[in-house]
């Protein structure tokens, strides 16, 4: 009879073998095809361009004289509706310095066309297994995350850990759904009340948090033109009325965002919160402002008592949470950089991604640095090469950069990449500071 110890340790052998098995791989992408490449790549650069296993397209780029350094990118947005393959060729334009700086390139054109992160994480993972398997094995893989993707880039880290060497996140939007979107909620609530043209009172009413009702033929033109009369933001300050200057004022001050940025944040806040509340979370309401208090305005108490307010639902704020906040379990070396004076996505979020990284026990994994810029989309030629030479550099020898080293980088190829505009002095402020916390 077999004794019940020789029973437990069979069964305890057996689970640690099916635990220590590696997972299958995955099945191979299929091949890209080698093409012309877009305009704005260096030239002498070979291209292949692809539709992977799911129906993403994808664009790689290799230069003449190739470092062996593979840089994967994810990009920014997210696009809504089908998304196409000039997307690729758009930020094969503006992402150039990468090539020239003698690194090979590849980047998905995320296959969902929406706001869900861990689908387009998974399509930046598919782009890099199709460059090693069709094209060429790098040295070192880097994945670079700019604006939304550096959200994405984060996600792809903790999902796909052994993939990448270390990461670079580029004005990001790094608070997540959880905190990212609050105050273009805050923003629709307080326009409302001082413009009540979005709705307009003659159009059904909806809850502001679902953007727009799945039948609304609104246009991006009508939104702007309703934003115009009632703000005069398209106008010269010296053509608005007395009342829209008012306005216009109360919204910068409350919402704490430049003039330039009005529409394009009220244009997210109408489309991509459709997108969220028809496909993210169920029909549900992932955004809370019931206890907000806004400040700033002529009136505080009195706006406070207007402006419509709402609860989010528990379990789609959970969903909403679950896809697009980062959790911090990034175990190798991230460099972050980000405009002072973004307009689109706040520093401040780069203080709440210090914290979330922190708090995940990966806090020495993380060196931020800043430049002196107003620009979201591009922070210049001269910002990214220094970058990559001290994410490398980090990776390959455990030299840990500071920002004044990456500085020192910057300048001393200013001879070729142009004038560099780090500080190493800044240090962002809490988000709390920028968006109210609720």
């Amino acid at each position: 009879m077999r004794s019940p110890w020789n029973a437990l340790l069979l069964f305890a052998t057996a689970a640690t073998l099916v635990a220590c098995q590696t997972p299958p791989a995955p099945p191979p992408e299929p091949a890209p095809t080698a093409a012309a490449c877009p305009k704005g790549v260096p030239d002498g650069a070979s291209c292949w361009r692809g539709v992977d296993s799911v129906g993403a397209h994808v664009l790689l780029i290799k230069p003449a004289q190739w470092s062996g350094v593979l840089v994967v990118h994810s990009h920014g947005g997210p696009v809504l509706g089908t998304p196409t393959a000039k997307r690729a060729d758009d930020d094969a334009a503006r992402w150039a310095i990468t090539v020239k700086a003698g690194h090979a390139w590849a980047a998905s054109v995320f296959r969902q066309g929406g706001v869900e992160v861990r689908a387009a994480a998974e399509d930046t993972e598919r782009v890099r297994r199709i460059f090693v398997q069709h094209v060429a094995q790098p040295k070192r893989t880097l994945l670079h995350g700019q604006s939304w993707g550096a959200g994405v880039a984060a996600k792809a880290a903790e999902m796909y850990p052994a993939s990448w060497d270390g990461v670079l996140l580029s004005s990001g939007v790094l608070a997540g759904g959880s905190r990212s979107y609050d105050f273009r909620l805050d923003l629709r609530a307080v326009y409302q009340h001082l413009c009540g043209n979005h709705p307009k009172a003659d159009e059904p009413a909806y809850p502001l948090w679902m953007g727009l009702p799945a039948d609304s033929k609104l246009t991006r033109p009508e939104l702007a033109a309703r934003v115009d009369a009632c703000l005069g933001v398209r106008k010269p300050a010296a053509q608005r009325t007395a009342e829209q200057a008012a306005k216009l004022k109360t919204i910068v001050d409350v919402i704490r965002i430049p003039e330039r940025s009005v529409i394009g944040h009220l244009n997210w806040a109408t489309w991509h919160f459709q997108d969220i509340a028809l496909h993210r979370t169920g029909g549900g309401n992932p955004f809370d402002n019931r206890r907000v208090r806004y400040a700033g305005s002529p009136d505080d108490a009195a706006l406070n008592a207007a402006v419509m307010r709402y609860d989010a639902d528990p379990k789609a704020a959970a969903r909403f949470a679950a896809d697009t906040d980062p959790t911090g379990a990034i175990g190798v070396p991230v460099l972050t950089v980000h405009g002072i004076d973004d307009p689109t996505a706040f520093v401040e979020m780069d203080h709440h991604f210090r914290q979330v990284m922190e708090k995940a026990g990966h806090g020495a994994n993380l060196v931020q640095t800043f430049v002196r810029s107003d620009q979201h989309s591009y922070l210049g030629d001269a910002t990214y090469p220094p970058l990559f030479d001290a994410l490398l550099a980090w990776v390959e020898r455990g030299e840990k950069p500071t920002p004044a080293a990456v500085a020192s980088r910057c300048e001393a190829g200013s001879a070729r990449w142009g004038a560099c505009t780090f500080d190493v002095g800044f240090t962002p402020k809490p988000l709390d500071s920028r968006v109210y916390p609720r």
